[in-house]
């Protein structure tokens, strides 16, 4: 089922468009992964989508116009990830997930138990259970992003949009925190919709890759059913020359790995 539709979107800043007549659609159950060189248009393309950029074209959200719809009623359906966080405040970990049920709540009304339960579950879930009474000032910036990660998990929100949330974690962290969104996207029937720079988590955990150039959406790799020559040529356009190989991780699940030509010849490269 379709759970997202973009037709022919184009946005940008001071009326110059960065990203021009882009289209796609994403099914309910689906991590779709854009990928690109640095100012190709990522970040504008997922803010577009959370509607906060001006923009033509239009998206439909189930059978909802996302342009037509107020910002409340877009959160309470789509949680927003930006690649830096803007929580300056000194909350604790636990006030900052419960922030995720703002657009459930009016105005002064109290939180429900099960939405304290939930945001309690959502910390134990990104390993932070038992610092949730801890300042969220006083986190690793990984663990920050975790904490963001959680907020936005508790709020049970269809569509998830990401922008590179994977950027202050470390290797570990990683494949941790797409482990948790690929549980998450399965067991809440959502989808989700994020710009990574390290390929060899788009390549593992994406259902479909979206790959652009200069603004524009060049192609489409589907890692399950594209061939290593095709998703080599299409990456290649973005990243350069590029060689992808099949390497078993230490429980001996199959996993792709993109090298760039200066690294070919180091084969020992190792994911998860």
């Amino acid at each position: 089922m379709k759970l997202l539709t973009v037709n022919n979107l184009s946005a940008g800043y001071n009326g110059t468009d960065i990203i021009k007549n882009i289209s796609f659609s994403v099914d309910s159950g689906q991590i779709i992964g854009i990928l690109g060189a640095n100012g190709c248009g990522k970040t504008t393309l997922i803010k577009s989508l959370a509607n906060l950029l001006p923009h033509t074209g239009n998206c439909q959200l189930d059978t909802i116009t996302v342009e037509s719809i107020s910002p409340k009623e877009l959160a309470r359906l789509c949680g927003y990830i930006p690649q830096n966080n803007s929580i300056s405040l000194d909350l604790t970990l636990f006030d900052v997930v419960m922030m995720g049920f703002n657009p459930e709540l009016k105005l002064l009304q109290t939180p429900t138990r099960q939405m304290k339960e939930t945001a309690i579950q959502a910390l134990i879930d990104v390993g932070l259970g038992n610092r949730m009474y801890d300042n969220f000032q006083s986190l690793s910036a990984g663990q920050k992003q975790l904490c963001i990660l959680a907020r936005t998990f508790a709020g049970k929100r269809k569509l998830l949009l990401l922008d590179e949330p994977e950027s202050a974690l470390d290797f570990r962290l990683r494949y941790q925190a797409m482990d948790l969104l690929q549980d998450y996207i399965q067991q809440n029937h959502a989808s989700a919709l994020i710009t990574l720079h390290d390929s060899a988590l788009a390549l593992n955990y994406c259902d479909s890759l979206l790959i652009l150039s200069d603004g524009r959406l060049i192609g489409t790799i589907i890692p399950s059913e594209t061939s290593i020559s095709d998703m080599e040529q299409l990456l290649s356009k973005i990243y350069g020359t590029i060689s992808l190989s099949k390497l078993n991780d230490r429980l001996g699940n199959s996993r792709l790995v993109m090298m760039k030509e200066a690294e070919t010849s180091n084969k020992n490269l190792f994911c998860k």
